[in-house]
């Protein structure tokens, strides 16, 4: 088996595998137009400029209990998980970082249960196993030694990213303000978060090349502000474990990519891994949409009988 250095991993891993099926589009960017082994500033280049540009636009600040909310929100959600993130892929291959980082759907279901008082459905357990076994065929190697640091930073971040969900969830937003104010917030204080640990044990790139800047404007203006503006709103509409699951999808498409961009192969474990993972999302959505279907119809209903005259 032919083996490459990833750059933006310092272990030596099989090209079988590679950094691709983590990150995807933005293992892509990083590896090909960011400065090598600097994912710290990477992950400060990709929140901040994203939170301070939305927060230009929208010029609303937290008030009262959301300053505080905003805080642990954005430490939760933003800061904490990116730091995890990318200590867990410097540590492990970064398939194998993601099948750790799939405990999360595991996680939102139980909090989820303890405190948004959600049901726990046997489709939810389902989904659970067939997606963790699905990854496991598409990522592992009976050679492979994982550190436990990465393994723990892998679950860290997972937690720090399910217990975010659960209370965007259990917390909703300020009445008035939008979703782009509201995760204008959030990235904002994870990239200040981040910030200091990134000029510690980083610093700033000594030069940035063309290249680099239109990497770091990907991974912000894409990478950040777009997809965090779909993923809370995402948050606000759906019950939290679709939500949550959805980042199964993660290193499928990144295999897909490093398949399509990078040359990397598709053995028929990784096919029917993926096979696996795409039949575990389909579960995972099963009646998703019922409670906003049942709430609607309670309303319109609610709605009927107040008109009513008295």
């Amino acid at each position: 088996m032919a083996v490459q250095t990833c750059r933006a991993h310092p272990m030596v891993v099989t090209r079988r595998y590679g950094c691709s099926c983590y990150l995807g589009s933005t293992y892509v960017v990083t590896t090909e137009m960011l400065p090598a082994d600097s994912p710290l500033m990477a992950a400060v280049f990709r929140a901040l400029p994203a939170g301070l540009l939305l927060l230009f636009f929208t010029r609303v600040l937290p008030q009262g209990r959301w300053w505080l909310r905003t805080l642990i929100l954005g430490v939760l959600n933003i800061g904490g998980f990116f730091y995890c993130l990318f200590v867990t892929a410097y540590q492990l291959p970064g398939s194998v970082a993601a099948l750790v980082m799939s405990s999360q759907p595991i996680l939102v279901m139980i909090l989820g249960a303890l405190f948004l008082k959600e049901s726990l459905k046997l489709n939810q357990f389902i989904a659970c196993l067939t997606g963790i076994a699905g990854l496991s065929i598409l990522v592992l190697e009976p050679s492979m030694v994982l550190p436990a640091q990465g393994v723990l930073a892998g679950l860290a971040g997972a937690a720090s990213m399910a217990t975010g969900l659960v209370l965007t969830k259990k917390w909703g937003k300020p009445e008035g303000v939008s979703v782009a104010t509201f995760t204008g917030w959030q990235l904002t204080v994870g990239g200040l978060f981040l910030l200091p640990f990134g000029l510690i044990q980083e610093g700033l790139p000594a030069t940035f090349t063309v290249n680099n800047l239109l990497g770091y404007g990907y991974l912000s203006l894409v990478g950040a502000l777009l997809a965090y503006l779909i993923w809370f709103k995402a948050i606000e509409q759906l019950p939290v474990f679709s939500v949550s699951f959805v980042s199964f999808a993660s290193p499928l498409s990144a295999a897909l990519l490093g398949y399509f961009i990078l040359d990397e192969t598709l053995t028929f474990n990784q096919l029917l891994g993926a096979g696996a993972i795409v039949l575990a999302i389909v579960i995972s959505q099963r009646h998703a949409f019922a409670p906003s279907k049942v709430a609607g119809s309670s309303t319109k209903t609610h709605n009927q009988l107040s008109s009513k005259p008295s």
